[in-house]
């Protein structure tokens, strides 16, 4: 047998001996298997072999060292009268103190994910009504994603959204309250999919046409809630395609209202944007973006990309995003894509209908607010 061994610590020791010499002594009280007469040690315990390790060294006290490294080379040769074995173990261990289920959240991220839901869950307390039909697993999943894992500051976090959702009501918002928003086009779910199957919500702020602020934040949370309630099963994120033709500082929203949005979806809609595409911003905007930027979430502005159509790497990383043939041709694609309002405005009504069932609304009220009888049929989604 050889063997050779490097450890982190080396006042680590059986007895204060050398550890090549106390390795020996440790494989010694491993389990073992055999080979005819011949003993071998069995590899499934060499994932094990931290803790023998420490139960071994002594004292104690000389394990001084968060973490270590363990890395053994072990070539066992037996002969026998007909044949040669000679299996070759190579293992290299870097584990963390701690407990082996850590352990296993550190090598199985989706358990980690199951446990601090379940610890999510149970700090909620029960819940009822609309708040339990919003706190999905995938739901508790986006806010803890939002909170590095905390479930305190997740609970927080999910807590002020329960609540401001319970005034703010934005399920409830129908079309019809928002449609004037609209007549220009300036903010619509377009009627085509990314590349991983994401609602796209298309922006186009130089077509601005109204000054009530708060109406146009509500215009805005309304399509968020549309897109999510357009998400396929599985997804929980959306894109953003921004177009700035015709934008300029007299079509801007003032810095206080881009703030209050910006607070709105990043506290009530936390890892609902994949991406956002800003596709030929004049430079005039790059001034204001420092601004804004200031009030957004690093993870979140990361996510905002700015795309030249001389910029031939913006482009292409766009186009990763999205079918070239479905990208209309305002942001470099093939598509020809022209916004009827009135179009629009008989889909957003269906969905008016898809949003009452869904949060359990009086049918009846949902007629009377948009118009359109009640078992009307969901028009297709688009694909």
């Amino acid at each position: 047998m050889m063997l050779d061994c490097m450890l982190d610590d080396d006042r680590m020791g059986w007895n204060g001996e050398p550890m090549a010499k106390s390795l020996p002594k440790i494989f010694s009280k491993l389990p073992s298997l055999t080979y005819g007469a011949h003993r071998l040690i069995d590899p499934d315990v060499y994932l094990d072999i931290s803790v023998h390790i420490r139960r071994l060294c002594h004292p104690p006290s000389t394990i001084v060292v968060d973490y270590f490294h363990v890395h053994i080379s072990c070539i066992l040769i037996f002969l026998s009268d007909t044949s040669v074995v000679a299996p070759f173990i190579t293992m290299s261990i870097f584990r963390r103190r701690g407990s082996s289920q850590q352990q296993q959240e550190q090598d199985q991220p989706e358990l980690k994910s199951e446990s601090k839901v379940n610890e999510l869950k149970a700090a909620l307390g029960p819940l009822s009504g609309r708040s339990l039909l919003y706190c999905t697993d995938a739901c508790l999943r986006r806010y803890l994603e939002a909170r590095n894992w905390n479930v305190e500051k997740a609970k927080k976090m999910l807590e002020e959204t329960l609540a401001w959702r319970s005034t703010y009501k934005p399920e409830e918002i129908r079309w019809h309250e928002v449609a004037v928003e609209g007549e220009t086009g300036k903010l619509f779910r377009a009627n085509f999919r990314d590349r991983f199957g994401r609602t796209v919500l298309i922006l186009k702020p130089g077509l601005q046409n109204t000054t009530s602020m708060d109406n146009q934040i509500r215009h805005l949370v309304y399509l968020m809630e549309n897109a999510m309630l357009n998400l396929p099963e599985g997804q929980e994120e959306m894109a953003w395609l921004i177009d700035f033709t015709g934008w300029s500082f007299t079509t801007n929203v003032p810095i206080r209202t881009a703030k209050d949005t910006i607070n709105i979806l990043q506290d009530h809609y936390p890892q609902r944007l994949a991406v956002a595409f800003l596709y030929t911003p004049p430079r005039i905007f790059e001034a204001f973006w420092k601004i804004v930027k200031f009030f957004i979430d690093p993870k979140t502005s990361q996510k905002v990309k700015f795309v030249y159509p001389k910029n031939k790497e913006s482009v292409e990383l766009m186009r990763s995003y999205f079918d070239v043939d479905n990208l209309p041709t305002e942001f470099g694609g093939k598509a020809t894509m022209k916004y009827d309002h009135e179009d629009f405005s008989r889909l957003m009504a269906q969905d008016d209908v898809k949003a009452a069932k869904f949060w359990g609304f009086d049918q009846k009220t949902a007629s009377a607010t948009t118009g359109i009888a009640a078992g009307a049929a969901v028009a297709p989604e688009p694909v």
